[in-house]
């Protein structure tokens, strides 16, 4: 493991994945205590999206002094958490980072959380949101789908989604550390048992909430879709220590071979969520190329 990772891994909280409301309130204060982005190059508004029910986001728009009357790329921005925990204030210095890399603009989505609100709880409030953002004043051209761990779960099923209802265009999918499979069958879900922050027990925990009483389709599992055809280029990143890591690399294969554009980086010594160790040379490598990623993807350069 890498080095500068690895001296963290004592101080990390322990979320306790079967006891949610408990985990969301760690979880918050631990956002909370982090240092508030800059956002002074960007407007932040919150706003409502009309849906059934409707859905909360913040957007962040970038200020352009050079290009003030092109219309600005957009990012739908889905936050990890295991679809249990996180929301619109934990994701803010993420989602705040993301605008500032990528110069889109990046509509960071409040979805509603498992086991109160199982699937497709979250991915019909991604859809909403999407549809919303091709009518923000955003290029409806340059969109893209973009999260960390859950969060890039429901990025990889909205694109399924969008692709099969002919919904509104998709440009990109950015898949960080995607979690894409419930079965748990690759080797490092079955090996990686006790890796930091997330372990298979605790991804085991968030499926079952996620998934409520239904079995797993490919819009809740993206791994268990057959056809992969036509769907918009990707970069998908995996940590070495994370349980997600095979099913995310076969994913990322499986794209290839039904024609779809892929980047695929594999992060040595790293594990999941361990970006969040700002400190680490590593962790500014990664977040550098999610911004690099996203503005090459929308803007082209």
């Amino acid at each position: 493991m890498d080095p500068e990772l690895e001296a963290f891994i004592p101080f990390l909280p322990q979320l306790d994945m079967d006891d949610p409301v408990t985990t969301r309130e760690a979880f918050a204060e631990i956002a909370a205590a982090a240092p508030a982005p800059d956002t002074s190059t960007m407007e932040v508004e919150d706003r409502t999206v009309s849906a059934d029910p409707d859905v909360a986001v913040r957007v962040y728009r970038p200020h352009r002094p050079h290009q003030p009357h092109r219309p600005q790329g957009a990012v739908v921005w889905l936050h990890g958490g295991g679809g249990v925990f996180g929301d619109l204030d934990t994701e803010h210095p993420w989602a705040a980072g993301v605008a500032e890399l990528s110069g889109a603009v990046v509509v960071s989505v409040g979805y509603r959380l498992a086991p109160e609100h199982p699937f497709p709880a979250a991915l019909d409030d991604a859809y909403a949101v999407l549809a919303w953002t091709a009518e923000l004043g955003v290029d409806p051209a340059r969109i893209a789908v973009g999260g960390h761990s859950a969060g890039a779960n429901i990025a990889a099923s909205l694109a399924l989604l969008a692709r099969d209802r002919q919904g509104p265009a998709i440009r990109f999918q950015l898949l960080n550390q995607p979690g894409l499979d419930d079965r748990q069958e690759t080797w490092s879900a079955r090996n990686f048992t006790a890796t930091p922050w997330m372990n298979r027990d605790r991804i085991a925990a968030g499926w079952r909430h996620y998934l409520g009483s239904r079995p797993a389709t490919p819009y809740a599992a993206p791994a268990r879709a057959t056809d992969l055809a036509g769907l918009p280029p990707a970069h998908i990143a995996t940590a070495e220590f994370c349980p997600n890591r095979d099913e995310g690399i076969e994913y990322a294969l499986r794209l290839l071979r039904a024609g779809v554009p892929v980047e695929l980086h594999q992060w040595p010594g790293t594990f999941h969520g361990s970006q969040a160790i700002l400190s680490a040379d590593v962790s500014q490598r990664q977040i550098a190329e999610l911004g690099a990623t996203l503005r090459r993807a929308l803007n082209g350069g």
